[in-house]
């Protein structure tokens, strides 16, 4: 199993400025002890960007806010006999947008807020 360890920006940013010196590519690869095409990539991407910080992650947009995560943990909270679905169905009434009950189940999770109802979401 291989493991991607992310270069910093400081470091991005210091390989940048030993290729702009005219130092090879191969060269400063050694040096950082990164792979050549690591390397490449990374002066590649400068070259048509002008950037060499990364990019955030794709993925998918969140459907809560914190904020809203935070009320609904705070309804999660009132009532401990409560289930998933009755927090999302609360949520529903109160803000007018609809989630699902695994999304509860996860803000809850998230808050570090363990309740056997809410956290099942096979029922």
């Amino acid at each position: 199993m291989s493991f991607r360890h992310h270069i910093d920006d400081f470091i991005r940013g210091r390989i940048i400025g030993k290729i702009e010196e005219g130092r090879k590519i191969t060269d400063v690869a050694r040096v950082f002890d990164i792979a050549h095409s690591v390397v490449s990539r990374l002066w590649k991407s400068f070259k048509t960007t002008g950037m060499y910080s990364r990019r955030h992650g794709g993925g998918r947009v969140r459907s809560t806010t914190p904020a809203e995560d935070s009320y609904i943990v705070l309804l999660a909270k009132r009532n401990r006999r409560t289930t998933a679905q009755q927090v999302a169905n609360q949520f529903l009434a109160a803000s007018g947008k609809q989630i699902s009950r695994k999304t509860v189940a996860r803000r809850v999770r998230g808050e570090d807020y363990t309740h056997r109802d809410l956290l099942c979401v096979s029922h």
